[in-house]
């Protein structure tokens, strides 16, 4: 699922600049798995927030015009590339070979490595920042064939692609540098960084857009602006831990072959879901005008949960499961994945039955201003059903596919990933032309094709683990079942008898319609809370895996 995200400078949270980059390297702090993930958690949060506020200053500005499909194309392309390069093989492939040399103590080798690394993936971004920079057209044409008849929406994708595509190199290395940080147990800036995005993209639209011709330029040069900034964000905390790398071109390097040799593959492996959305890309731009902008909207809803509370799982675990591998210690290993697991569904199965129900007020509320009308709206509704459907699936993918790289192991998740590739695309031609034909839904059989392939990529990753004994059931799984499903009932009766006494969110003003969407929004947390406590699922038994 693709998502922007954003930073603020200040100090957050009440936490101290100096406990986030300590001065001199030292391993990560002892705090538990909760409390890392929390810290994540609560960064991305803010991410997320500027996010949905961005989103709406977009959703009045561009709406689902012919030229909101061309800017979502244009971010889409870099910003599934910046998933492969900066979030996923990158990270999956790095941090467990940094963690070997970590747990060497010989800081010189710890530094030489790390410039290698930088020296070899920035060396590689700058030429194929170069290389789509020049062939704009020919990847507009590639991923998305439907402009290619309207030549006004052909051409302004491709000028905007030439502004937002060095946002790769610079995210990219952003993170780089935030895999660095996580290593070392600094979870904070990095996950802060992401602000910056939101930030210089609502300027972009408010602020700047006036002074280009057409105004929704300044949006590409927002993502352009906000890839810099995120980058010079990290390099102070990079400094203050001496880990700042000197970029040294070495491919040679016995690091960088161990790297580059986990990444290739897990380049497809890791990213599925990605690689699925942008062929959804490229068939949406076959469908009527505005699919793409349906998709978009829909998608970044869903995201919400994914990336902050999905994301900061694994962002967390990976470093945590790396140092476990490097110990020896396989038993821990399982423990700290089945918590991971019991995290994500205690998060995710909530968060889908809540964006199913409460879909339409959440959009409108958000959306329905401005470029927004009453018929994209309802379009959306019904793709952000179908991914909802799979955030349990999405989000497993991302605590579960750590398991395999901590052991540095790629081929088993590459050959679940072409699996999970081909499912969907069988999928997208079982669910997208009969809706298409039937019921003019056709985006809506995209979202429920990949909602169904993560199922396919989870299951199997799943089975992949057990199979290798990596993963194991732990205790207490029926009982936190039961428990989960009653508060899940509880939350779903609330919400439904409090809507159906509720007024049309369209009819109201925007103060009105937050008011009574937060209304919902409490309510039935606190209908879902309370089965939960009564049933003695305590925040202190989920703060990190047994001993």
């Amino acid at each position: 699922m693709a998502g922007f995200e954003l930073p603020g400078l200040a100090e957050p949270m009440g936490l101290n600049m100096d406990d986030l980059a300590p001065t001199v390297p030292a391993k990560a702090p002892p705090q538990g798995l909760l409390g890392s993930s929390a810290i994540v958690a609560s960064m991305t949060f803010l991410s997320r927030i500027l996010g949905l506020i961005r989103d709406v200053v977009l959703a009045a500005f561009i709406g689902a015009t012919a030229n909101a499909d061309a800017f979502f194309v244009a971010f889409k392309i870099p910003n599934f590339l910046r998933r492969l390069f900066a979030e996923g093989a990158f990270a999956q492939a790095f941090i467990p070979v940094l963690a070997d040399y970590r747990a060497s103590g010989d800081e010189q080798a710890i530094q030489q490595f790390i410039n290698k690394v930088t020296g070899m993936l920035g060396g590689v971004l700058i030429a194929v920042t170069a290389f789509m920079m020049v062939a704009a057209p020919v990847v507009t044409a590639i991923f998305a064939p439907g402009f290619v008849g309207d030549s006004a929406k052909f051409t302004l994708t491709a000028e905007m692609l030439r502004i937002t595509f060095p946002y790769l190199l610079f995210i990219s290395l952003t993170g780089v540098a935030g895999a660095i940080l996580n290593s070392y147990g600094y979870f904070a800036i990095p996950a802060v960084t992401p602000v910056l995005l939101n930030i210089c993209l609502i300027g972009a639209a408010l602020v700047a857009a006036p002074w280009f011709e057409p105004p929704i330029m300044a949006l590409a040069w927002g993502v352009f602006a906000a890839g810099a900034c995120q980058l010079t964000l990290q390099l102070p905390f990079l400094s203050r831990i001496q880990r700042l790398p000197k970029p040294v071109w070495d491919t040679k390097d016995e690091g960088v072959r161990r790297v580059l040799w986990l990444m290739v593959p897990a380049l497809f492996g890791v990213s599925v879901s990605q690689i699925n959305l942008l062929l959804d890309t490229v068939l949406a731009s076959l469908l009527p005008s505005g699919s793409v902008s349906w998709l978009y909207y829909s998608d970044r809803l869903t995201e919400l949960p994914l990336g902050v509370f999905g994301i900061a799982i694994a962002t967390v675990i990976l470093p945590n499961l790396s140092d476990l591998k490097a110990q020896d210690n396989i038993d821990q290993a399982k423990r700290v994945l089945d918590w991971a697991v019991r995290m994500v569904v205690l998060v995710a199965l909530p968060a889908t039955v809540a964006l199913w129900l409460l879909s339409e007020p959440i959009l409108v509320t958000l959306f329905q201003y401005g470029a927004m009308q009453d018929h994209d709206i309802a379009m959306a509704v019904f793709s952000m059903r179908a991914y909802a459907a799979g955030l349990l699936a999405f989000m497993l993918i991302k605590v579960l596919a750590p398991g395999f790289y901590a052991q540095k192991d790629t081929k088993t998740p590459v050959k679940i990933g072409i699996i999970a590739m081909v499912s969907n695309m069988v999928l997208n031609v079982v669910f997208v032309f009969p809706l298409m034909t039937l019921y003019n839904l056709g985006h809506v059989g995209l979202a429920l094709a990949t909602s169904c392939s993560a199922f396919i990529n989870a299951g199997l990753l799943l089975k992949g683990l057990r199979t290798q004994n990596l993963f194991t059931w732990q205790a207490g799984w029926p009982r936190f079942l039961i428990v989960l499903c009653v508060g899940l009932a509880a939350m779903s009766v609330t919400l439904l008898v409090l809507m159906g006494g509720m007024q049309d969110f369209a009819a109201l003003s925007g103060w009105l319609r937050a008011f009574q969407l937060s209304v919902l929004v409490i309510v039935g947390a606190l209908a879902f809370a309370l089965p939960i406590y009564i049933g003695g699922i305590r925040l202190a038994q989920l703060r990190s895996p047994n001993p």
